[in-house]
């Protein structure tokens, strides 16, 4: 009998554990650690990161297969439980968004189902609920992985997949007033405020922000034509929000997708990953996977588009897209793009180059491991910041509340640059030192600050878990540069993410921890781990950047499960 811990609950530990029981692999005891009260919910999905007010932005038909589809579970849910969320006389489709809480009743519900098919056949497993997973140790000796508890007990396991999601540490929230270093847990942010506050960051995370204080100081009305209006009361007559954005746009809206969810036969396969890497010098290049996966599908399904993009470079391309974008105010470019994705779900037609983008940053995300130093920085300064607007696909709703905030008055959109700054005001809030479009400098004081960048990154030294450091399991993401030429140029210009090793060469170091294609971390030597898995997201988004979202799940638990059960896959 083999032994496998899951370190965390939620969405995916709810897939891991779905491959498992689908393998079959009665010769293994699962253990389950969630550190909050329940399984399947984590953290988007449960009151730490949601409120009543916010939605999920992916439709039940996206949604990868678990047990029971969203239809199907809701049709038999409690009627008291459809109707805390106004749910009990809507005829859901299968095109309906759900509010989050309740899609984390969804899969709490789902692991409840695949813990009695679990028990069918033969499975054991073993939930510890309110159990917190203070360090790990591998043992390599003994080949055993050690979690220490909390509460000082240690158990040994022959694996353990680490699943913990996402996480938002505290910094000087706390001790400055008025400042919050994310928007989580919402109820902090449902107070009644008389003034303006400022925003860092135009993602879903901010969204989340501008929903939960718009309820508090206001509410929503809309009429037979499906136009919001925004009413604010009267104590909070001085309310307003400002968001603080790079770049000066705002998120896409969700559109109708012709492929519900990503197809994995777009990515490269381990034979086809050898054969283009033999080719170009150990790598993949970014250029090939932009050609295969955009540039050849808008030729065939969007020609127009390819015709504009014909002679141009990648970066020349992505340019032109911005500058397209930033022609127009923000929010008249929102509402004529909340318009086009109503349309496209009304017809049911998809919007070609915004899918097809998102399918770009699909195969992007599980090759880009293999990609030279080189292009991951034109991926990070061309691609991504296009990447990140279009597929962020916030939901209709959310987008008819944005707009009709504007349209009162109550909010408004900063553009910034990479050198603004905010900083803690002696008092309360915050300072925002930016430069504005005609490049004056501005110095502006807020009561009330909230982060909302949304997951940030861990850097390899703020990793949790020191056993795993201490015993140099684990190693920090880093790629090489095809061209030591280029590794000095960067370093030159003041790159501080480029580094000389003793060897005197230079690597581009990312964030998180080195892994393999199928999530075993990789020690110094480049050597994978026979014991650990990691899916957990703060810690592998250097290697591993589009990380959210449980198609994510579906594929990472799928790659997991074959290298347990395929030994020929270590230290691949």
């Amino acid at each position: 009998m083999q032994s496998i811990a899951l370190l965390g609950g939620g969405p995916a530990a709810l897939f891991m554990y779905k491959r498992i029981i689908e393998a079959k692999l009665s010769s293994y005891k699962i253990h389950i650690f969630e550190k909050h009260e329940k399984l399947g919910a984590g953290f988007p999905y449960s009151r730490y990161g949601a409120s009543k007010e916010h939605i999920t932005n992916v439709s039940s038909n996206e949604i990868p297969t678990i047990k029971t589809s969203v239809k199907e579970w809701i049709a038999k849910a409690p009627k008291t439980l459809l109707k805390e969320f106004d749910m009990e006389k809507i005829s859901l489709n299968e095109y309906k968004v759900l509010p989050r809480l309740l899609f984390g009743e969804y899969l709490a519900a789902q692991f409840n189902l695949l813990q009695q098919e679990a028990k069918e056949n033969g499975i054991q497993t073993v939930v510890h609920l309110k159990t917190e997973v203070v360090n790990v140790v591998d043992d390599e000796n003994a080949e055993k992985v050690k979690v220490i508890l909390k509460s000082g007990e240690k158990l040994s396991f022959d694996k353990a997949i680490i699943c913990t999601g996402h996480s938002f540490p505290k910094k000087k929230e706390n001790k400055v007033h008025g400042w919050f270093d994310s928007p989580y847990p919402p109820e902090k942010l449902d107070l009644q405020v008389n003034f303006e506050v400022a925003i860092r960051g135009s993602s879903l995370t901010a969204i989340d922000a501008v929903r939960t204080l718009a309820r508090a100081n206001g509410k929503f009305t809309h009429g037979a034509d499906g136009i919001y209006t925004y009413h604010l009361r009267k104590k909070s007559k001085g309310f307003r929000m400002k968001i603080f954005s790079l770049g000066g746009l705002l998120p896409g809206v969700r559109i109708h997708l012709e492929n519900t969810r990503p197809d994995p036969s777009h990515l490269l396969s381990e034979d086809e990953i050898k054969i283009i890497k033999n080719q170009n010098q150990g790598f993949i290049p970014l250029d090939f996977v932009y050609d295969q996966n955009f540039r050849k599908i808008l030729q065939e399904k969007q020609p127009y588009i390819y015709k504009e993009s014909d002679g141009m470079t990648l970066e020349e391309f992505m340019q032109f897209m911005m500058d397209n974008r930033r022609k127009t105010d923000p929010f008249k470019l929102f509402q004529e793009e909340y318009e086009e994705a109503e349309q496209s779900i009304e017809t049911q037609e998809s919007i070609v180059w915004k899918e097809t983008l998102a399918d770009l940053s699909y195969v992007i995300n599980y090759s880009i491991k293999h990609f030279s130093a080189e292009d991951m920085l034109r991926y990070k300064r061309s691609l991504s910041p296009l990447i990140s607007l279009i597929i962020a696909f916030i939901p209709q709703s959310s987008a008819r509340e944005i707009l009709a905030l504007h349209h009162a008055g109550i909010l408004n959109l900063v553009d910034v640059d990479m050198d603004s700054i905010v900083k803690p005001s002696d008092n309360e809030g915050c300072i925002y030192i930016y430069r504005d479009k005609k490049n004056r400098k501005k110095k502006e004081r807020f009561k009330m600050f909230i982060d909302a960048l949304g997951q940030k990154p861990f850097y390899f030294k703020k990793l949790p878990f020191k056993g795993l450091k201490n015993t140099h399991t684990l190693s920090p993401a880093y790629l090489n540069f095809s061209d030591q030429e280029n590794a000095i140029k960067e370093f030159e210009k003041g790159n501080k993410d480029v580094h000389r090793d003793i060897s005197g060469v230079y690597l581009l170091h990312l964030p998180g921890i080195s892994i393999n294609d199928y999530f075993q971390p990789l020690n110094h030597y480049g050597v994978a781990n026979k014991r650990l898995y990691v899916m957990a997201v703060p810690y592998i988004s250097g290697l591993n950047p589009d990380y959210s979202g449980l198609d994510f799940c579906e594929v990472a638990s799928e790659k997991i499960l074959d290298s347990m059960t395929e030994p020929h896959h270590i230290n691949s």
